[in-house]
Formats: structure tokens, sequence, C-alpha cells
């Protein structure tokens, strides 16, 4: 892949994804939702008329696709030596990881250890655990530095999990120190869980170079992978014996033509943490789509060049426009090669600026104060500028109007 036929106008990859007009608008969404190739939606047909042809045969055509995409995310996280089979699919990360925590033993040990710039799926869910009583201490996500450090300081004999993320998503940070976290949690025989959504295809991952071969790994599709919704995924260490309380009927599906025996069956690798009857319209969707980057030469190597162009082109651009800081500003003490792949921008104006740029179809990402610009492969260099000088009109319209 000649990357620089990414960089002009037109860009070489716009033509893959009509449907969703990233010429005719500016999609800087992508640290939230990326476009879909065109054909995610010739897939999306297949699955329909699959079933109209097979019925209740589909399924095993179903399978084939999920095993496809259990293997796409095997490969970009360095974890091929099961061919995909310790990867547990499921409609969202939620789902996994509350499987997950069932399958803990709260008993003896009952504290999780976590940061303050989580995403929303484990922050929720944390914060009512800890009405129901279960102790969480949340250090914070500033500075990233040390956070990884600051963490394994609260592992105690009465720690059960450790989350965090490889990547904030607020800040879009990557978070340093991950191999060393992963050896104090082995010290103590506790549960590390690593949220890599924002690393998946957009920041080379492997998981024997950070050190986390004992690790749970959570992520989806829905972000920079554009397999689209439903296609959420936990990496699970090879010799997991866990047995989920809250466990769905496909987790001993190839056993149930066996003899049966007594007791809850679980299935192996990632089956272990299986769900119940789903929707496959979105495995069907991420295999084809897993497929189309292979076919491109989209490797998350490619990929981070891209990306690193095209967020430092953001920084560039938004820079010369030299604007009022106490109106927007970017962190400058963070270098480039420290961010994912989305430029977060400091505001209190951000809700209307969001508004603003979407009216002149400059489509960004705002959660309170920040406002995110998260460019895509299919976007030229003339787009990314053309979406900040748009930014510096809307800026310019809220100073007139105040």
């Amino acid at each position: 892949m000649d990357v620089t036929t990414l960089y002009r106008t037109p860009n070489a990859l716009a033509p893959h994804y009509t449907l969703f007009g990233v010429t005719e608008r500016l999609l800087l969404t992508g640290h939230s939702h990326q476009a879909w190739p065109d054909c995610a939606f010739d897939a999306q047909q297949d699955a329909w008329l699959d079933a109209a042809h097979y019925v209740d045969d589909k399924w095993q055509l179903a399978a084939e696709c999920a095993d496809r995409v259990r293997l796409g995310f095997a490969q970009l996280l360095g974890d091929t030596k099961t061919g995909g089979a310790n990867i547990a699919l499921a409609e969202n990360t939620h789902e996994l990881l509350v499987r997950l925590f069932s399958a803990l033993d709260w008993s003896t040990r009952r504290k999780v250890v976590t940061t303050d710039g989580e995403f929303h799926s484990a922050r929720r869910q944390l914060d009512r655990m800890v009405e129901a009583g279960v102790p969480v201490v949340k250090v914070a996500a500033e500075p990233v530095e040390t956070v990884a450090e600051r963490l394994a300081a609260q592992i105690d004999d009465d720690t059960t999990v450790v989350l965090i993320s490889s990547v904030f998503f607020l800040s879009g940070r990557i978070v340093p120190g991950l191999r060393e976290l992963a050896a104090a949690c082995a010290a103590r025989d506790v549960t590390l869980i690593v949220d890599a959504y924002h690393h998946m295809n957009v920041i080379p991952f492997d998981i024997h170079d950070e050190g986390l071969e004992q690790a749970f790994i959570v992520g989806a599709g829905y972000k920079y992978c554009q397999l689209g919704e439903g296609n959420g995924f936990m990496r699970v260490p090879h010799d997991c014996a866990l047995r989920p309380v809250i466990t769905g009927w496909f987790s001993e599906f190839a056993a149930l033509t066996a003899r049966r025996t007594p007791g809850v069956q679980y299935g192996e690798g990632g089956h272990r943490f299986a769900g119940a009857t789903y929707d496959p319209t979105a495995n069907y969707r991420a295999a084809r789509v897993f497929e189309f980057f292979v076919d491109q030469q989209l490797t998350p190597a490619v990929l981070r060049e891209v990306s690193q162009h095209q967020v430092g082109r953001l920084m560039a651009a938004f820079d010369g426009l030299g604007l009022d800081p106490e109106v927007i500003d970017r962190d400058r003490h963070v270098r480039l090669e420290d961010l994912g792949g989305f430029l977060a921008l400091r505001s209190p104006l951000a809700g209307e600026l969001n508004r603003l740029l979407k009216a002149r179809d400059v489509f960004t990402d705002y959660r309170g104060d920040i406002i995110r610009f998260g460019p895509a492969p299919y976007l030229s260099d003339a787009q990314l500028d053309g979406a900040i000088a748009a930014l510096g009109e809307a800026v310019g319209a809220l100073s007139t109007a105040s």
C-alpha cells in the first residue's frame, strides 16, 4: 500500500465507501464510528439471503463467519496460537465484562482497582457495583505516564481484578507500563482486564510485546475496524478454566449431541464465555470487512502510519488558526507518537462547536468539554484541512454571537 495515495485528492480508498458518502461530507468521528466499506452492505444482504435459503441450517454458515471474525481479532492482538479459538464474541464488551465478573471468586477478595478514565460500559457497571457494596478504587488517569504504576500500588491481597484501558477514550493517550502492571497482577494472582478498544486497527498491538499473555483483553469492531455494531470480543488466556455464572447455552453448543455429564458444561477457549442465540448479521459484516483490509494491504502498521500523518496534520492546522486558548486548545505537552487515533481539543463550548460543525457537514464528537476529531484512511489531506478551517469559522461565529 502506497500511503501517499491516501493523502491525495481523490483519496484512493474513498471509492470503496460510496454508501457512507465519505467524499460528500467530512466524517471525523473515526474514534467512535468510522465509515463501513461498501462490501459490508453486500455481506449484510448475504446474511439475510442465507437465512431465507438455509433457514435453521444457516447456523453452520454463521459459525464459519464467527470463526473468521475470531481469527481477525486474534491477528490484531498478535495472538494466533490457537487460530482465534480463545477469542470470545458478543454483541458488545459489556456483555463479556459481566460474564467475566461472574466467573471471578468474590468470596475472599472483593476489591476492584481501575481508573477514572474508563469507557462507560465499565464505568457505569463498576459504579453500580459500588452501590451494591463492592469496593472499587479509582486512580486518576492523569498523568498517564504513571497511571500503571499507581494502579499497581493499589493491588493488595483483597484485590480481585484490575481494569485499565490501553488507550484512554477521552484523551487519546496511549498508556505505558502495561507489562509492569501485568507482572504486579500476576504476583498477587489478580485478574487483569485491558480495554484495547481504541488500540485495535489503528495502533499495532501485540500481547507478547506488552507482556499480556495472562490478561483478558476486551474491545470491539465499532471504531477503527469498521465492522459496525455487534462485534465485541474478549481475548481469554490460553489456560483459562473459569466457570462464569452468567452463561449461555452456546457455551456447550459443541457438546449438545454428546452424552451429557453431571453439572454445567463449558466450551473451550473463548466458547467458555459464549452467550446464547444472537443475530449473526454483524459477524457476516465483520468477516467481509476483515477480508477487505487484507485485500487493501491495510495492516495495523500501515494504518498507524496513516493515522499519525493525519492526526499530525490536524494538530498543525489547528495550531495555524491561532485561536484563543481560553476558547479552545489542545494539550501541547503531548507528543504525537503518544496519541492514539484522534485529536482531543478542550473547549467550554465543545457542544456548540460540534453543532456548528455538523451544520457545515463536518462530523465530530464531544464529551463534556472535549471535542474529538477522529480521521480515517479514506479522508484526504485536503478534507482534514477543510475540517479545521470549518472549526475556525465555527469559533468565529460563536465569538461574533457573544
